[in-house]
């Protein structure tokens, strides 16, 4: 399944359009961007979208099936503009129908028709009449509201909020005729001093499981065009929003078992059974009890007998499998206490084995973060993500060679929870490993947790999507992929910067809020990479804004316990910031986002995270922890008991004190979070042990 739409223009009914550029050259020589979308085509192919022409024969069902938007450019006799040259501008009955069925079976239509519509010889009335729109035979004229003082270069009034009009502003409509489309979403208008007077220059709406978006002309979009107002911004939004949304496209529970034809899955659940029957034997540090000893060496020994039966489907792996079993015997030789499974971690690594699809088989007594806090045995069956788009940019700059994207085939108990992690630092062993060369993280949970929590935060708040945020809570295959480079660039940010310390903070004891500075400080920059990753064509990246934007401030602060919470508070501050500067509003009990000035509010907040951190290398530590405090409460409100909020004066000396100082929720939930947070526990609560 694919993650961007694919979009076919129709060239094969003498339309007056081409996103061949050399045909529009020879075509119309002496000014090709007057018959030319290269322009616009090459805006889609930036943002992912695949963009064909269809050039010759009818545009029959078997064409259109494998598209995703189908653009119809101004059909025209050759009387009136320079055209294609193929075919006629009359669709004929059975093109109608099947572009209706297309539609209607989610597929997505955008038409540009044109002013003085009936001149032109096509029967785009008679196509749009199937989805209840109409176009007027009239040119509009509007000097109050013109173009460069052309009169019927007509700026058209934006008519609708919908996110659909994300980032747009203003549009020109250069020589435009009107259109009557009742029910239909107005996006643009003529004003009331044009003629005629308040009539939809373009509209958008849904037919059966599709989606239409008329223009009453075609020259906003064309190569000499594109570049005015907002008609880039425009037309990325109309494509996107008529494209037909993907569905949960990953392999999920039945469809996993059905192409499992070698057996692995059916090995997998013996030796899960077995481990799962051991757990409940185990005590926190992962050692059995004297009384549940005999089973439990039973069941070890089982477990051994399993893992040697599924390895041989897992020859990359040989070596560490086989530690494994010596590991589990060990164990039972040493009478279950305490389990080290240093010798086959030691062996374990998936860091240098990251080829899209390989799957492991993971053994091991471990706690899982956010998950399990006792070390009890667990069996996981992971697939690696590592698709060859990420491994070229990892390889030109974004390198990060411990990080291990994957994705769940199955698991056991301790995976039922919230956990979204693999680290080897979890894993029950004698000494810590000289250092930890990889890290995993379940970009499938990641993405389906997203999804879930972000979709039921924008129903709640009825915040109007763009098309691109709405394809992305659509499609778990685009949410897995926009996690796995969001956590890419994130994870290597930690090590990347002005650090006045440890970034992981790991062996440290401090108050929270630093903790969640850190994490917010690493999506913040993540952000802004992005940004720049988008400029430079890597069609996740703006999908990878959305994500940090949705899951910090909706996900984040209603997630897990309130105490020391510092994912919640890194979400708390970026919310409050971006309130406090009237880009996120909170009006009539609904919000809205001024999508044009999100990226640089979150470019603000991360320079004066940047800056505290770089004043800091000059500072003590208690005055960094100080000059912390003052950051997050300048945006977010402390605890009124707070001894911290008082200041140095009401500190206790000794270190220790002052960090237990801190009030289990020093930073509480604000009124609205509060709120949000009752109407979505539920929903959090289901994505706990959540797989794709």
């Amino acid at each position: 399944m694919r993650s961007f739409p694919r979009v076919l223009f129709d060239e094969a009914h003498n339309e007056s359009w081409t996103i061949r550029r050399e045909l529009a050259e020879s075509v119309n020589p002496a000014h090709p961007d007057d018959t030319s979308y290269a322009r616009a085509a090459g805006l889609l192919r930036h943002l992912g979208h695949t963009v064909t022409a269809h050039t010759a024969g009818p545009l029959g069902p078997e064409t259109l099936a494998e598209q995703d938007v189908l653009v119809i450019a101004h059909p025209s006799d050759e009387r009136w503009e320079r055209t294609t040259g193929q075919g006629s501008p009359v669709f004929t009955a059975a093109e109608l129908d099947a572009v209706e069925a297309f539609v209607a079976g989610g597929g997505g239509l955008v038409v540009l028709a044109e002013e003085e519509q009936d001149k032109y010889g096509n029967n785009l009335r008679e196509l749009l009449a199937r989805f209840g729109v109409d176009v007027r035979h009239t040119t509009v004229r509007d000097p109050r509201h013109a173009h460069q003082g052309v009169a019927t270069w007509v700026l058209g009034e934006r008519s609708s909020g919908s996110g659909l009009l994300a980032g747009v502003r203003t549009a020109c409509f250069y020589r435009a005729g009107t259109l009557v489309a009742d029910g239909a979403d107005v996006l643009f208008a003529t004003s009331a001093d044009a003629d005629p007077a308040g009539e939809p220059l373009a509209v958008a709406l849904r037919h059966g499981r599709g989606r239409v978006v008329v223009f009453a002309d075609s020259d906003l979009f064309g190569d000499d065009s594109i570049e005015d107002h907002d008609h880039r911004a425009l037309w990325r939004n109309v494509v996107t929003w008529a494209a037909r949304l993907p569905g949960d496209d990953d392999r999920t529970g039945a469809a996993r078992e059905a192409v499992d034809s070698d057996g692995k899955a059916a090995l997998f659940a013996r030796l899960k059974a077995a481990v799962e029957e051991l757990r409940p034997l185990q005590v926190k540090d992962g050692s059995v009890p004297a009384e549940s000893k005999g089973r439990a060496k039973e069941l070890v020994a089982e477990i051994a007998d399993r893992v040697g039966e599924i390895s041989p489907y897992f020859p990359h792996d040989a070596a560490y499998l086989q530690a494994v079993q010596a590991d589990l015997t060990k164990w039972a030789e040493q009478d279950l206490g305490v389990p080290d499974f240093l010798d086959s971690l030691d062996l374990f690594h998936p860091d240098t084995q990251r080829v899209d699809g390989l799957e492991h088989v993971v053994v091991f007594p471990m706690y899982t973060q956010n998950g399990n806090p006792s070390r009890n045995l667990e069996a996981v069956w992971i697939r690696t993500i590592w698709p060859a788009w990420l491994a070229e940019l990892e390889a030109g700059g974004y390198d990060n060679p411990m990080f291990v994207p994957i994705a769940f085939e199955d698991f056991t108990s301790g995976y039922d929870t919230h956990s979204a992690v693999l680290f080897p630092e979890t894993v029950a062993v004698r000494q810590a490993p000289a250092r930890f060369t990889w890290g995993g993280i379940f970009a499938d949970r990641e993405a389906a947790r997203f999804r879930r929590v972000a979709g039921a935060a924008v129903e709640t708040l009825r915040l109007d999507l763009p098309p691109d945020a709405e394809r992305l809570l659509a499609s778990q295959r685009l949410a897995q992929d926009t996690f796995v480079l969001w956590d890419l660039v994130h994870d290597r940010t930690h090590s990347h910067g002005d650090l006045p310390f440890d970034p992981f903070m790991i062996k440290q004891r401090m108050p929270y809020w630093l903790y969640a500075l850190e994490e917010l400080r690493c999506d913040l920059t993540a952000f802004g990479e992005a940004v720049e990753l988008e400029r430079r064509g890597v069609p996740y990246a703006r999908y990878v804004q959305l994500a940090i934007l949705f899951d910090r401030l909706f996900r984040f602060p209603v997630t897990g316990e309130r105490v020391r919470n510092y994912d919640g508070l890194g979400g708390q501050l970026l919310f409050a910031y971006l309130h406090r500067n009237d880009i996120v509003r909170w009006t009539d009990n609904r919000l809205s986002i001024d999508w044009e000035r999100v990226a640089d509010g979150v470019a603000d907040l991360r320079g004066e995270v940047e800056k505290l951190y770089r004043d800091s290398i000059d500072r003590s530590k208690l005055a960094h922890w100080l000059a912390a405090y003052e950051l997050v409460s300048a945006y977010v409100a402390a605890h009124p008991a707070s001894t911290w909020a008082k200041g140095v004066a009401a500190l206790p000396e000794e270190q220790k004190a002052k960090v237990d100082a801190v009030l289990p929720d020093e930073f509480p939930l604000s009124m609205f979070y509060e709120a949000l947070r009752r109407k979505l526990t539920d929903v959090v609560e289901s994505t706990k042990g959540l797989r794709a």
